[in-house]
């Protein structure tokens, strides 16, 4: 991966501020991780909706930029499963299908134990160079 997109990446500053960790990033793949604090909780003690959206859509987002083009989500979706029981979430974003300017991946989001499915997010990108 070019450094300029893992500064980029890294650099994410709504990733950074509700505590997501780049794993491992390479071309279509990539890992994220996110300690579950109470900052995440929603109202009945479970971790919020939109924390999870933003851990998949950050996975998305690091593996679709991984080659050093600059990618964009023009469409996304969740399911939730299943409330995270553990300390941690790590999201596993995969890309199913790529053309000259639009990109498909899958994200599946895991309680700490890696077996449990918490949620499952599928996002279109636009490859803009």
């Amino acid at each position: 991966m070019e450094k300029e997109m893992i500064e980029i990446i890294e650099n994410d500053q709504f990733a950074r501020l509700i505590g997501l960790e780049l794993v491992k990033v390479e071309l279509g793949y990539a890992e994220v991780r996110m300690e579950i604090k109470e900052k995440h909780l929603n109202g009945i003690g479970i971790v919020q909706g939109g924390a999870i959206f933003t851990l998949a859509d950050f996975a998305f987002a690091a593996a679709a930029n991984a080659g050093g083009r600059v990618t964009v989500g023009i469409n996304a979706n969740i399911t939730y499963s299943k409330p995270a029981k553990g300390k941690y979430l790590l999201a596993k974003a995969t890309e199913t299908s790529s053309s000259r300017s639009l990109c498909n991946y899958t994200v599946d989001i895991y309680d700490e134990d890696n077996d449990l499915l918490v949620a499952k997010f599928n996002a279109t990108g636009f490859i803009k160079n």
